[in-house]
């Protein structure tokens, strides 16, 4: 576990943002063709049109979170989906807490 790199990661408003929509994706984004959205994450395509930005930004974001260890990406023919990392996010609060 890399508390500074999570750190880092939640360092951004739009992560933090991703982050949230994960929590209840149902909530906030629409019906997918391939892929559940609980079971088996968000297609970068659907985050990054509800962030508003293009591709290239908005794989950045998401490959800042998987090396932090808060979001897991799934691969489904050839798209990539994200969903968070519960046990992963709950191993950087232990370790922030322990820390300070």
């Amino acid at each position: 576990m890399d508390v500074v790199r999570a750190i880092r990661a939640l360092g951004n408003e739009r992560r933090l943002q991703i982050l949230e929509w994960l929590k209840d994706p149902t909530e906030h984004f629409p019906p997918q063709v391939d892929g559940d959205l609980v079971k088996d994450g968000v297609c970068g395509v659907l985050i990054a049109e509800k962030l508003g930005v293009g591709h290239p930004t908005v794989s950045e974001h998401l490959k800042i979170l998987v090396h932090a260890g808060l979001i897991r990406p799934k691969r489904i023919k050839q798209w990539v989906f994200y969903k968070r990392d519960e046990s992963g996010i709950r191993e950087v609060k232990r370790a922030i807490q322990s820390t300070i």
